[in-house]
């Protein structure tokens, strides 16, 4: 995905996780959307259906009453144009008898990498074991059981606007993993930075090369994967120079990720406000805090951009945050369990 984005003063990397074959949100996702001949939102509602429903975040994420960027106008990536959803017709209990969304699978999914499901048209000679696991898939919502309409799973939080299943791979949901690595904003005496009498927090972030919107850096969960595993190894592949690394820069490194990673804290667990989202297909993750308290872990390393992304830097913590998908949610929790500034 991201990957090598971090290096000592020489190049390092925690190979052990390389080995995990990779199916991440960037290699899912060039992202693309729909048009529709549903009626026309009114000037006020018009907001949510703009394309920067996909770049800015609206609502919350965590309380997830609703979903903002599942419903932005252009699907990530293409010239498909959703059909506009408004929020009183989000929830599928709200009647909706004119609802006819674009159908749209794009081209990357229909060519069935590792990662991506039968078509619509195989799932009766392919069946699929919605609401549990499926041999080593995991089609478990963290939500609970969703709904199988039509032989289709239907998106738990409600209508987006478009059906298939997008950029995404699987039908239902398809599980990330975000590790949100932070530390103390410090100033040249090591004093840590306050502001509004709150010690200010720093997160690392990376900039996706495919929309340009900076992000936390995670990845999609392996079929048979173990969640933690994923964490570590997303981390690792977008956060280290992987190609560079000396056997005792490995062994150095694992040491610094091995006791970072001991003490994580799950800060979010559930659906993702995702503009990948359709009805049929939707982003749910596990966002984990893992601090380095003392700044004597991960802290003294030096960023390095790998090839998949823009950039990468440490990034303050804060309400004015614009970040991909449910991010500044997620950042807003950890900074409350921190007492830290936001």
């Amino acid at each position: 995905m991201f990957a090598r984005i971090f290096r000592f003063s020489s190049p390092l990397f925690l190979h052990s996780f390389r080995n995990i074959s990779r199916s991440s949100r960037s290699s899912q996702g060039k992202h693309i959307l729909l048009s529709s001949a549903f009626h026309q939102p009114s000037t006020k509602q018009a907001v949510f259906f703009t394309a920067s429903a996909c770049l800015l975040v609206s609502g919350s994420a965590i309380k997830m009453k609703t979903h903002i960027k599942a419903r932005c106008a252009e699907y990530p990536g293409s010239s498909v144009r959703r059909l506009p959803v408004p929020d009183n017709k989000v929830s599928w209990d709200v009647e909706l008898p004119d609802y006819t969304p674009v159908e749209y699978t794009s081209e990357v999914v229909l060519k069935r990498p590792v990662w991506a499901d039968v078509p619509k048209e195989e799932l009766q000679s392919n069946p699929i074991k919605f609401n549990g696991l499926d041999g080593i898939i995991n089609r478990r919502s963290h939500l609970g059981d969703y709904r199988i309409v039509d032989s289709l799973p239907r998106n738990p939080v409600g209508r987006t606007g478009l059906t298939g299943r997008g950029l995404l791979g699987r039908w239902g949901p398809n599980h990330a993993a975000d590790p949100i690595v932070t530390k103390w904003k410090k100033d040249k005496n090591g004093q840590r930075v306050m502001k509004n009498g709150k010690p200010v927090l720093q997160f690392i972030a990376v900039q996706r090369r495919d929309n340009g919107q900076w992000a936390i850096p995670g990845g999609m969960v392996n079929a048979g994967e173990v969640v933690t595993i994923t964490i570590r190894r997303e981390f690792a592949e977008e956060s280290m120079n992987s190609l560079e690394a000396t056997p005792e820069e490995k062994k150095a490194i694992e040491a610094a990720v091995d006791e970072l990673f001991a003490g994580g804290v799950e800060v979010y667990r559930g659906y993702v406000d995702d503009p990948r989202n359709t009805d049929n297909a939707w982003m749910e993750t596990v966002a984990m805090n893992f601090h380095d308290k003392d700044g004597t872990s991960v802290s003294k390393f030096n960023l390095h951009a790998g090839d998949d992304a823009v950039g990468v830097k440490w990034i303050d913590l804060s309400s004015d945050l614009e970040l991909f998908a449910s991010h500044v949610d997620f950042l807003q929790t950890t900074a409350q369990k921190h007492d830290a500034s936001w």
